[in-house]
């Protein structure tokens, strides 16, 4: 079978080029302070190395998952609402 038959790499590569780009995005990008839906304030903070900043609006946490990315352009849309 051809590139993306049943048992291909192309998935996996798929997947592993989606999480090196968003890691790419999110390099230096940490999370910013935000106010939780209690309207408590939390400082901002930065992730370790090979995290970045994930989460939503009103809680916020590092991780490696790049689903959950919430860009610090995000992060600034969120502040403005």
């Amino acid at each position: 079978m051809g590139p993306g038959g049943p048992g291909s790499g192309w998935p996996l590569a798929g997947t592993l080029l989606v999480a090196v780009a968003a890691s790419m995005v999110a390099g230096g990008e940490d999370c910013l302070w935000y106010v939780d839906r209690n309207g408590s304030w939390h400082p901002g903070f930065d992730c370790e190395f090979f995290t970045f900043c994930c989460g939503t609006c009103l809680q916020r946490y590092c991780c490696r998952d790049p689903l959950r990315l919430i860009t610090e352009r995000q992060q600034r849309h969120c502040l403005a609402f």
